[in-house]
Parts: C-alpha cells; structure tokens; sequence
C-alpha cells in the first residue's frame, strides 16, 4: 500500500511533543546565546498570524520574540519558526482550495528588512498581490533579493 502524503493541514496541526523548551545548544550560542530555547508547535505560530489585522504586518522576528515572551525563554528557534510560517502559508492556500472563506494572512508575514517570502505559495506573487489589495505598495526586486514593501516600518502591527 502506498504512503500518502500528509496534507498542510495535518501538518499544521501536528503537535509530535511541541510546544518544547531545551537549553541552547553550545553550536547554536554565538549566535542564539545562552538560555533556553522554544521550539513552538505550528499551530502557535499560525494563531499569532491570525491576529495580525488587515493593512497591518509582521516579521518572523516578532513571532519569535512573542513566543518566547509568551514562554518565558530567551529566544524561539528560528528554524521552526521559518518553516512553520511556510506551513501556515501552505495549509491557508489549501484551505482556501477546499472552499474555506477565512484563512490564516500569512502574507502579512515579511522578512525583517521588509522583503516578502519566496517560499510562500505562489512564489511571492500571491503574497504581493494580496498586500497590494490591502493598499501596500510593493517596490521592485533587484533581481538579487526579493520584492520589499515599502515603508513596511509604518505598518508592523505590535504582538
């Protein structure tokens, strides 16, 4: 019998021990530091993109930083964090497929330094075209990073 494939959606859902807190590994500390570490589950991760409202953003860096204040560690693993974003962006598309009207915004997640995500469905062209239509503008690509939204500053919603 042939194995399926697991759908976003299980993945999304998929707990397998997380929510868990571990010391930061010594190959992690240069550039983590010491303390302790949150390896979210993804489903924390898509209810705080749940909450960004519409025209406003946020950084996978604000993720992390409220996860860990949520959980009282000094840092969340960045890693997950990413991955869990493009799985929270994978299981709303498929959502929205499936004939859901709400869907989690993962377009309003950018990078740091404004930029959208590759990575996402679409590659970055569904997420441009959603933040246009919630009136951002999109500057171009120099062909070397992706697309930023400009004065993307003036829009970061605080978690």
């Amino acid at each position: 019998m042939a194995k399926t494939r697991k759908s976003w959606r299980e993945k999304l859902e998929k707990t397998a021990g997380l929510p868990k807190i571990v010391t930061i590994p010594k190959k992690m500390e240069k550039r983590l530091g010491k303390g302790k570490l949150l390896v979210p589950k993804p489903l924390d991760v898509d209810a705080l993109i749940r909450k960004v409202k519409r025209g406003k953003l946020i950084t996978q860096e604000q993720i992390r930083e409220k996860l860990a204040r949520d959980f009282k560690v000094n840092v969340t693993c960045p890693i997950t964090t990413g991955i869990f974003v493009r799985i929270a962006a994978e299981a709303a598309e498929e959502d929205l497929r499936n004939g859901k009207k709400q869907i989690t915004p993962y377009w309003r997640v950018i990078k740091g330094d404004g930029r959208l995500n590759e990575k996402f469905p679409g590659n970055m062209k569904i997420q441009a075209k959603r933040l246009k239509d919630e009136g951002h503008r999109i500057l171009s690509s120099n062909g070397k990073k992706p697309p930023q939204v400009k004065d993307f500053e003036r829009y970061l919603q605080k978690l």
